[in-house]
Order: structure tokens, then sequence, then C-alpha cells
């Protein structure tokens, strides 16, 4: 058993309902990768206090890590079986954040595909691009990802994309939680979606951190027929599905005008909300969707990624506060960096926050505790691992950033919530763990080098980008 000690930190209580709140001077006690408890620093005193399960808590001897960077300070070797000692002082404990929906490898294609809409950016850009998409380019691009976002405090993402055993292997090495949901379209023909499908059942017991869910790409993509097996796929095997849908109110409408029925309800015909899904975006969903997604708001959650919409000129956001009135769990996320350009789930937070409340033109709607809860327990909902991560708490995994808000862009701190939605960036993030395991320390990666991944990309970048060979993927054509 390996035993971990995070010794007077401020921590986030997020609670289901309600204010979250900061408790300050508290010990985080772990054991192998979990949280066993959190008690006050007083009652330790660094050396021993009383635990959920009712044993006492190991000393604080061992190795020390500076608040102010992570580094070792000080080691008495392993005194009371604490393996290491994080001093906290100074920092901010939060739940690892989720990126609940991206396309992880696309952070190759970065600033490539500017100033489109939606259209354009699909078939000039990122669907040719895709054309010229090889193993090895999506491990690169996924260890790069991985680099970026474990630096940012991401401790989970949740990935829809191509090659999706080279972005479990990047997540393996990089030390960090991922679900995967291999993608495929129906104009790739049965051979390409069995391939996807058997990838996803592989997947599913490669590694603890790692999860896997059925990728079907979109309602438009997809044929009901293929939706539908997928859906009972889903429901035998015990699979999530993971899939876009009503991303635009244009999409919604072209459903309607073609097929009479809205994305929604394609996906409640063919059995995909039975089954369970995360749904992409919901930017388009009509008054009529809610109702239907309701009746499976136990099984279906949604993924928001606001500086998508923006960028795009999509014309709408996710409606959050109707999802919430209906029992649908929220999560934030960057999509891919193709357009998002940064996989920064604390921008992708401040975005929410700012976008709802212009969406229902309500200052008061969206307050801190809400966005909080969206970006902890409701991407962690979004990712199918509610009661695992997203909080703080004994018996979850033991996912944590540790933030230093000392920054002039942080200061003064009248209230921690705030600078956690509004105004922290992701290099105010200091320490990161992930299933008890030390990932970031003193800003540094522990589990990769950061240059080895920065050099692999910007060598095969241009190859991805490279438009000479002609042909797409898919076309959109919603």
């Amino acid at each position: 058993m390996s035993r971990l000690l995070i010794r007077n930190v401020s921590v986030l209580v997020v609670p289901e309902q309600g204010e979250c709140r900061v408790e300050e001077g508290r010990d985080i006690h772990v054991e192998d990768d979990r949280i066993v408890a959190i008690t006050p620093t007083s009652a330790s005193g660094g050396r021993e206090a009383s635990r959920s399960d009712g044993h006492e808590a190991a000393g604080s001897g061992g190795r020390e890590v500076g608040s102010s960077g992570g580094r070792e300070v000080g080691s008495s070797g392993r005194h009371g079986g604490v393996g290491e000692v994080v001093e906290g002082a100074g920092l901010l404990a939060v739940p690892g954040l989720v990126n609940s929906h991206t396309h992880s490898p696309m952070v190759m294609m970065r600033g490539a595909a500017e100033d489109l809409g939606i259209e354009d950016w699909f078939n000039r850009r990122i669907w040719p691009m895709e054309v010229n998409l090889t193993p090895e380019r999506v491990r690169v691009g996924a260890r790069l990802a991985c680099a970026e976002m474990l630096l940012a405090g991401v401790t989970t993402f949740v990935d829809h994309y191509f090659h999706a055993d080279q972005i479990a292997a990047a997540a393996i090495e990089a030390g960090i939680r991922a679900d995967i949901a291999p993608t495929f379209f129906s104009s790739a023909g049965q051979e390409a979606i069995d391939a996807a499908i058997e990838t996803t059942r592989r997947l599913s017991s490669l590694h603890p951190r790692v999860t896997a869910s059925l990728g079907p790409h979109a309602t438009y993509t997809v044929t009901d027929e293929d939706l539908r097996r997928t859906a009972d796929l889903a429901r035998a095997e015990g699979l999530r599905i993971h899939l876009h849908a009503a991303e635009t109110d244009d999409q919604t409408q072209a459903s309607l005008d073609k097929h009479g029925v809205t994305p929604v309800q394609v996906l409640e015909r063919t059995g995909v909300l039975d089954a369970g899904a995360l749904i992409a975006h919901c930017c388009g969903i009509r008054p009529d969707d809610l109702p239907i997604l309701e009746r499976y708001g136990d099984r279906t959650t949604v993924a928001s990624c606001p500086k998508v919409y923006l960028k795009l000129a999509m014309g709408e956001v996710t409606p959050i506060k109707g999802l919430r009135s209906v029992g649908v769990d929220v999560g934030i996320g960057t999509d891919g960096a193709a357009v998002h350009n940064t996989l920064d789930v604390w921008e992708a937070i401040r975005m929410v926050a700012l976008t709802q409340k212009q969406r229902e033109h309500e200052a008061e709607w969206m307050t801190l505790s809400d966005t909080l809860r969206h970006a902890t327990r409701g991407s962690a909902a979004a990712a199918g691992l509610t009661g695992s991560v997203g909080v703080l708490e004994p018996g979850h995994q033991a996912d944590i950033a540790l933030v230093d808000l000392s920054a002039p862009h942080n200061q003064p701190v009248h209230d921690p919530r705030a600078a956690l939605v509004y105004s922290v960036r992701a290099s105010d993030v200091v320490t990161v763990m992930v299933a008890g395991k030390v990932v970031v320390r003193d800003r540094q990666l522990t589990t990769m080098d950061l240059r080895e991944a920065l050099a692999e990309a910007q060598s095969l970048a241009h190859t991805l980008v490279d438009l000479s060979a002609g042909g797409a993927v898919q076309h959109y054509a919603p």
C-alpha cells in the first residue's frame, strides 16, 4: 500500500446542491489511488489524524514537496508509513478537472482552420486534413494533448477520434485518465464500423485508468440502422455511446426537413438514449426535445464547449438551464484544439459562466457554485465516472490539482470561488495527481518528456495539415 499526505492545504468542497465553499487548513490523506480522509491540519499536527475508516492515519514523515514549486525540501525516510508528503500551504486543492468532450490529437491542427464558418471549417479544412491521419500522427498529437491537459490540472479527458488505440497508449504513458470513443461514419462501410467497435471492446479492458465508449460520429453522419445496431450493442455489453447531436439549430432544422424528426428524436427512436449516451453540444435542441431527454435523464449527459460556438458563429450555446430543469447533467469540455485552439478547461469554465448569463439575459444565473458544480460533478457524470472523480471526498479517486492563487491576476482574493471561475490560468496549477500518483510537480511533468513531445509534434504537424492529397474523410451536409 502506498500512502501520500497533502498537508495544510485549502480544499474546494462541491456539494450536490447549494453553495460551494473553501475549507482552509486541511490534510488530504491518500492510500494507493483513493482519498481516505480529509482532516483539519490542527487535528493531525502533521503527525496523525482520525481517518474515515476509524484507523489512525500514518505520520507525516517522508518526502516533503514545497508549495512554492513542489520541490523536495526535506526527507526523513518513511516515518509512520507515509511515502510522500506534499506541502499544501498557500495552495488550493480542487478536484482534477475533466475535459468532458474533446478530440485530443487535433492539437496537431491548432491554428490551421481559422476564420471559417462551420461548413467550410469541415469541408475545406478539417475533413480534408484527416485524410492524412496515421497511427503515428495520432499518437504524437495525443501525447502533446495529454501534456497540455495535465499541466493545466486536467486529470480526465473524454475523447472521440480515430486510431483510438494510439490515444489510449498516450494516456497510459502520461498517467492521465481517459474515456475514449473510436469514431466511425456510416460512409466508411461496415468493415470500418466493425473495427471501431472492436477497438472499443479492446480498450475497455486495457488499463484501470482507461474506459471506452462506442463512437458513432453524429446523427447526420451515421444512419438510423447503424445507430440502432450501436444501441443494441451498448445495452448488450454495458457500454456507453458518445456522439454529436443537435450541434446547431440549422442541423436540427435540416433533420426536420429531411426526416420529420429532430436529432434528439432520432436518438430516442434508435435506442441510443435508452442505452445511455454522452451527447456533445446540443445547442440546437428544441423545447419539445426536453421531455424526451427527461425520460432518459438518469443515463443521458451533455457536454458543452462554448468557445467553439462563439468562434464558429453557431448562433446558440447549450441550453444548460433547460437541460438541468429536466435532470440532465451537463459537463464542460473544450472540443478539439483545431477550433478551440487550446485544451484549457479553465477557459471553457469561464466561457460557460459568461455565455449562460448572456443566453438567459440573467446575471444571477449560472452562479459561481453552479459553474463549479458543472465543472466537477457535471463533468464527472459526462465521463461516466460519477462517484469516482469530480469531488474531493473519502472513497473517491485521488485525482487532485493544487492551484496557486498568488499571481497578480488573482489578487486580492475576496472569494476563491470567483478566482477559480473568472481569473485562474492553466499556469497557476502547481501540482497534479491522478489515482494518487504525482504526475505534475513544480509545474513540470513527471511522467513524460515535454521537450520530446513538442519536438515530435513540430516535426510531423505540417504533414497532417497538408491539403495536397485531395479528398476528405466525410462531407458536411447535415
